[in-house]
C-alpha cells in the first residue's frame, strides 16, 4: 500500500439571500461607502436575517450541496468536523446538530474553534485523521453568523463581517501527485487585549450589566490586528513557499483569509504574484470568518485545475495564523451544480 493521502474532492457553500451594503450601512452609522472601500475593499456583505436561524442553518445548506454535487454516500461519512466562532449553543456542538439534520449515520463530529483560521487548522486536522488510516471521508466546515456579534453601532467593527458557510469532502486516495502537502501552524497566544468578546463566556458569564454595557459584541483594536495580521500571513505564505520549493512561477493560487483587501494585497506582493492568482471574494461578502477561505474555494472551484499548487492563509484572534499546501485534485470545470 502506498502512501494515503488527503484530497479535497468536491466543494458546497450557503450565503443568505440578504445583502446589506455600504449605502444601507451608511444609514445605520456614521460611515460611507468611499471610507469602507478604502479601508478594507468590502462593498456588501450577507446576512442571515430569519429569526431562530443559526450557523448550522448555514452549514446544513452547504453540507447538503457538497453532498448533492460530490454524490457521496452520506453513509460512508466517517467524520463531519465543523469549524466556528458562533456556536449555535454553549452545547451541544453545532457539528452534532448539522450532522443529525443532514442524516450521517456512521460519523462522529465535533467543532473547531480556531476563530478565522478555524477552517485552516480543522482541515489539518482532518488530514492526519484521514493519513492515519483510520478514517475515509470526512466533511470539514467553515461557517459564522458573525452578525450576531457585531455591534451595528460601531462604525469601526460593523462594516467589515458577513455571515456563510462553505464545507468541503476530504477524502483518502493513493495517488501521491494530488492532495495536502504541508502546512504550517501557529498561535501566538498574545492576542486576547487586541480582539475578542468581553462578556459571554465563564470569566465573565451574562448578565444585566454585561448586556447593559454592550459587552457581547466583538471588541477589535484594528491598527494592531491589521499589523500583526500582515506580519503572519506573509511570513507563514513565504516559509511553506520556501520549504515546498514553491515560487512565483509553480505557484498557481494563493487562497488567504478574507479579512481585509490590504492584508490580502500584501501577501501576494511578499510572494510576488499578480493579483490575478489571488482568490478574492471580501468585496461581496466581508469577513465571515472560519468561513472566508472554502467561500473563495466554493466562488472559483470553475477556475480550478488538477495539480494546481495552491497555498491557504490565514490569520485571526488568539492570535492564531498559519499557511497551508495543497495540490489540487480534480477538475472543477466540469463540475456542474447551482450555486444555491
Amino acid at each position: 500500500m502506498g502512501k494515503i493521502k488527503a484530497i479535497i474532492t468536491g466543494v458546497g457553500g450557503y450565503v443568505p439571500d440578504y445583502i446589506l451594503n455600504n449605502e444601507e450601512l451608511a444609514r445605520m452609522v456614521d460611515t460611507n461607502d468611499e471610507w469602507i472601500m478604502t479601508r478594507v475593499g468590502i462593498k456588501e456583505r450577507r446576512i442571515l436575517t430569519e429569526e431562530g436561524l443559526g450557523t448550522s442553518y448555514m452549514a446544513r445548506k452547504a453540507t447538503k450541496m457538497l453532498i448533492n454535487k460530490t454524490g457521496v454516500d452520506p453513509n460512508t461519512i466517517d467524520a463531519l468536523i465543523l469549524a466556528t466562532s458562533t456556536a449555535d449553543y454553549h452545547f451541544p456542538s453545532t457539528a452534532s446538530i448539522v450532522l443529525g439534520k443532514v442524516g450521517l449515520k456512521n460519523a462522529f463530529a465535533f467543532d473547531y474553534w480556531g476563530a478565522c483560521c478555524g477552517f485552516l487548522y480543522a482541515l489539518d486536522n482532518a488530514t492526519c485523521l484521514i493519513e492515519s488510516g483510520r478514517y475515509k471521508k470526512i466533511i470539514v466546515v467553515g461557517a459564522d453568523k458573525m452578525s450576531s456579534m457585531v455591534d451595528y453601532t460601531d462604525r469601526a467593527t460593523c462594516p467589515l463581517f458577513g455571515d456563510g458557510a462553505a464545507a468541503v469532502l476530504l477524502e483518502a486516495s493513493e495517488d501521491n501527485e494530488y492532495g495536502y502537502v504541508d502546512s504550517y501552524l501557529r498561535t501566538d497566544g498574545m492576542g486576547l487585549p487586541f480582539l475578542h468578546m468581553k462578556a459571554g463566556g465563564s470569566v465573565c458569564p451574562p448578565s444585566h450589566f454585561t448586556v447593559d454595557h454592550r459587552l457581547h459584541f466583538i471588541y477589535q483594536e484594528g491598527r494592531t490586528v491589521f499589523r500583526y495580521a500582515v506580519t503572519s500571513m506573509s511570513d507563514d505564505c513565504a516559509l511553506i513557499a520556501e520549504r515546498n520549493g514553491l515560487d512565483k512561477d509553480n505557484i498557481t493560487w494563493v487562497i488567504p483569509h478574507q479579512a481585509n483587501m490590504r492584508i490580502i494585497e500584501a501577501v501576494a506582493k511578499r510572494l510576488e504574484l499578480p493579483m490575478e492568482q489571488v482568490m478574492v471574494n471580501i468585496e461581496h461578502y466581508g469577513n465571515t470568518s472560519a468561513a472566508t477561505i472554502p467561500l473563495a474555494l466554493w466562488d472559483n472551484e470553475s477556475r480550478l485545475r488538477p495539480g494546481d499548487n495552491i497555498i491557504l492563509t490565514a490569520f485571526g484572534a488568539g492570535f492564531v495564523h498559519g499557511a497551508s499546501y495543497l495540490r489540487w485534485a480534480y477538475d472543477g470545470s466540469a463540475v456542474n451544480a447551482p450555486k444555491k
